[in-house]
């Protein structure tokens, strides 16, 4: 038993050692190129500063563009918030229909599901379709489009876990004169909190990293979202790497915080899908 815990000990270092390398050396690297000077950042090079210049970095960051990374948190959270808050809705709703009605219409929409999640999506018709119905370059069109990419993906997190609800509680609702809408917000939804939260958290962390959805279908001043912001440090004569990297360091440590914070809960809310799916 002493030789298999020391065993499991080494493994458990080695592990450690593996995911420091591949996740903290280029956040480490990230960092200090963000407290370089101008001539510095250009070799690109893993040493550190001869002088730190994190916090004048970080100034003018903040304040390029006539402060276009402060407008471009906000259009990114609100896009974020719009986005996730319609997906997790309207996925919930679809996957307990699924579930509830099994059939042809089921099959169905079960190979439009796994569809949408094997065939990538087609941008130059989606862009006409958008023009066709004159909100191409909206807010709205983006969020129509940040749901429509994720909600394959969202629907088949919600399905293995409604399925482990039993139908009993919607018989018994039923009885009690639920119409099916009272049904799914009053006993249904509410039993998918763990599942809502993994499905939230996930989506806003692909919604808010989204690069290219706003670069195609989302053009114009003002529009700029968080990711877009990293064109501005990144010309074609000039390349600004110690404000680029502190651009990148801003945008990914809100989503970092936010992963160390929930990290149980997703665990949590996709292994119980699993196991009562």
């Amino acid at each position: 038993m002493k030789a298999r815990n020391v065993k499991n000990w080494i493994w458990g270092l080695v592990a450690l050692a593996v995911a420091a390398v591949v996740f903290l050396v280029p956040f480490a690297f990230i960092f200090v190129t963000a407290s370089k000077s101008v001539q510095e950042a250009l070799t690109l090079n893993f040493d550190l500063p001869k002088k730190w210049m994190f916090v004048d970095n970080l100034v003018q960051v903040v304040q390029a563009q006539d402060f276009m990374l402060i407008r471009a948190f906000g259009n990114s959270i609100l896009l974020t918030v719009c986005s996730v808050s319609i997906l997790v809705v309207l996925s919930a709703m679809m996957a307990w229909i699924i579930d509830r009605r099994p059939g042809k219409v089921a099959k169905i929409a079960n190979a439009m599901i796994l569809a949408g999640l094997m065939i990538p999506p087609a941008v130059v018709p989606t862009i006409f379709l958008l023009q066709s119905l004159h909100i191409y370059g909206t807010f709205p069109s983006l969020v129509l489009i940040e749901v429509a990419y994720s909600t394959s993906f969202t629907v088949m997190i919600f399905r293995a876990f409604i399925s482990s609800i039993p139908r009993e509680l919607d018989e018994a609702a039923i009885i009690d004169g639920a119409n099916p809408i009272q049904l799914f917000f009053r006993v249904v939804f509410p039993l998918l909190k763990s599942v809502i939260v993994t499905a939230v958290i996930l989506n806003s962390v692909f919604v808010f990293n989204d690069f290219v959805n706003p670069l195609y279908y989302l053009n114009g001043p003002g529009n700029e979202t968080v990711q877009l912001t990293l064109f501005n440090f990144n010309g074609q004569y000039v390349s600004h790497y110690n404000l680029l990297f502190m651009d990148i360091l801003l945008v990914t440590v809100p989503m970092v915080i936010m992963f160390a914070i929930f990290n149980k809960r997703i665990v949590a809310g996709m292994t119980a899908g699993a196991v009562k799916g």
